[in-house]
């Protein structure tokens, strides 16, 4: 379970301070997936950093699985990460030295795991790239590249997966693809799934949607849903 309560983040702004958060509470069940949707700037990606342990917050406190990761420092959030959080960006961030195997099995060297290259084969057969396994990134597509990222974030099997934005660099058919096995990975898996978007199609996909506006929860899908039925009954 993420909780967070009370978390703002402000930053300097020129000769001032900007809230990007203002004073949020949200709490994400275990196995839920959440989309995030709001304007440019209405701190989705901030949220984002801020659950992975990326930043921390002016105020308040973030827990997961009880942790307070605030008191955390880079270390045990590193650690954190590497157990429990896969991150996907927009932008790949694949090291071009690298092949696509390698990408996938050296998260899971680092952390000891005994079984990696087997694992890696097995993570590449889930996203349709045993072919090319042994690609470096500029010899891959777009597409291609997000799925290696989508398997990278997966390689020690996390519990929670934040997704900013995955397909925001990819065309419609790409996209698409990338999207299903966010997904697949979600309900075959039970990993929390939280995906920053602006595609309202595909929040629609979603358990929950939260919709940002300068820094603030104006609308809680799953919230209203529940009042409504609270009020049926």
């Amino acid at each position: 379970m993420i909780q967070l309560y009370k978390v703002s983040r402000t930053v300097p702004s020129g000769t001032e301070q900007l809230t990007i958060l203002h004073s949020l509470d949200l709490t994400i069940s275990d196995g839920q997936f959440l989309a995030v949707l709001g304007p440019s700037g209405s701190g989705k990606s901030t949220l984002l950093g801020l659950i992975a342990g990326l930043d921390y917050p002016s105020s308040g406190q973030i827990l997961i699985d009880g942790e307070d990761i605030t008191r955390m420092n880079e270390d045990n959030l590193a650690s954190l990460r590497s157990k429990k959080i896969g991150i996907v960006f927009q932008s790949f961030h694949l090291v071009p030295s690298l092949t696509a195997f390698e990408s996938i099995m050296v998260p899971m060297e680092i952390a000891g795991a005994r079984n990696a290259q087997s694992r890696t084969w097995s993570l590449l057969e889930d996203v349709g790239l045993n072919p090319r396994a042994h690609h470096y990134p500029s010899q891959l597509s777009g597409g291609e590249q997000q799925r290696v990222a989508i398997a990278r974030a997966f390689a020690n099997n996390p519990s929670i997966l934040l997704a900013d934005e995955p397909t925001g660099n990819l065309d419609t058919q790409n996209g698409k693809h990338v999207f299903e096995l966010l997904v697949e990975m979600n309900r075959n898996r039970g990993t929390t799934l939280i995906l920053v978007t602006h595609e309202k199609e595909l929040a629609d996909y979603s358990d929950r949607q939260i919709h940002l506006r300068e820094g603030r929860i104006f609308l809680d899908t799953q919230a209203a849903l529940t009042e409504t039925g609270s009020a049926g009954t």
